[in-house]
């Protein structure tokens, strides 16, 4: 078992970012979500900075961390550091008296400290009840009570280096531009991942696909405007050099110049707000031909948009999966939805 660190105030969307490398996942406390297993790619996840490999769990309080540690059995030699975390201060716990006393405990069994370069760190996490349902009703849950306290070894760090970028460091901007963390979180759901192709078929100044090249995708996107379509491309190039896996082209969302089921995934921020010269009918109609197309060419897609698609997703023939309400501002609320291809149900319906 392990135990996953999650970042944001949405842990629901965390946990369904944290399953695209992870098993089981099932959150536990307030910021905290355990999975059965982890691959090496939550080191890429946007919305999960920590896992550590679980030593026990307690009660959210000094003492019963403690008694958990010195039952529990430590096949590991070196020097440790212990870590404890109030996570977003929903336990008042003392801390510093958590590392005091579980460093101790440590020492006691021959263990010695070193707080700068630890051969082990343990993590010492003190959680306030969930505030998220489970992504996976299967999953064993070990916090069911009032809050809970987790020991884990911490044995993987996500690269926070995309957080840094910032859309107007790109050869290319355009304001209203998607921050680099939630469009790494939109195309982890999505699938990216090395080997994998995913689609942007509303590739604007290219974000999602600069994010899935990243995590080591081969990249397609295309562009109403030919504008954006060259931007997108130099902002590529910037990022995953002239001979990263990308191809970029003006085309048209709604008739996509590409063959069937060419791609893993699909994922597209529908244009809203001041960035959109189409509405009404006709943006309903963009939206369910796009949609359409996406499911001609992938199995998968992930929309974003300042409002539900859902009737327009079911009616191109989609399964949803999830669907997430993200508040930026109080006029504007993204929701995310996550649809999945019914490989043995029908097709898009006909009008």
């Amino acid at each position: 078992m392990y135990i996953l660190e999650l970042g944001g105030q949405d842990d629901a969307f965390a946990a369904r970012e944290a399953a695209s490398a992870a098993s089981g996942v099932d959150v536990v406390g307030a910021g905290l979500a355990a999975a059965r297993a982890v691959t090496d790619r939550v080191r890429d996840l946007a919305f999960v900075r920590r896992a550590s490999d679980v030593v026990g769990h307690a009660e959210p309080d000094v003492p019963s961390a403690r008694a958990v540690l010195a039952a529990a059995s430590v096949e590991r030699e070196g020097s440790v550091a212990v870590r404890a975390v109030d996570v977003r201060g929903t336990t008042g716990v003392d801390t510093q008296r958590a590392e005091r006393e579980l460093g101790q405990e440590l020492v006691d069994r021959g263990f010695t400290v070193d707080l700068d370069e630890p051969d082990h760190e343990l993590r010492a996490l003190f959680a306030g009840s969930p505030e998220a349902d489970s992504t996976d009703e299967n999953a064993e849950s070990p916090g069911d009570g009032d809050g809970i306290c987790v020991l884990g070894w911490l044995t993987a760090e996500s690269e926070r280096g995309f957080g840094d970028r910032r859309p107007t460091d790109r050869p290319f901007f355009q304001p209203g531009s998607m921050d680099p963390i939630l469009a790494r979180a939109l195309v982890n759901i999505a699938g990216a991942r090395d080997g994998a192709t995913v689609v942007d078929p509303m590739c604007g100044t290219g974000g999602l696909l600069l994010e899935a090249g990243l995590v080591g995708s081969r990249v397609v996107g295309t562009d109403a405007q030919a504008k954006m379509a060259r931007g997108t491309r130099d902002n590529l190039r910037d990022a995953l050099g002239d001979d990263g896996d990308f191809d970029v082209c003006r085309g048209d969302a709604t008739r996509l110049p590409l063959a069937d089921d060419c791609a893993d995934a699909a994922v597209f921020d529908v244009p809203y707000g001041r960035q959109s010269k189409i509405e009404g009918d006709s943006l309903a109609e963009l939206v369910g031909d796009a949609l359409s197309e996406a499911h001609r060419v992938a199995s998968r897609v992930v929309v974003v948009a300042d409002r539900s698609w859902t009737q327009a997703a079911v009616d191109a023939g989609w399964t949803v999966g999830d669907h997430f309400e993200r508040r930026v501002h109080r006029s504007l609320v993204r929701h995310v939805l996550v649809l999945e291809r019914d490989e043995h149900g029908v097709g898009p319906t006909s009008g």
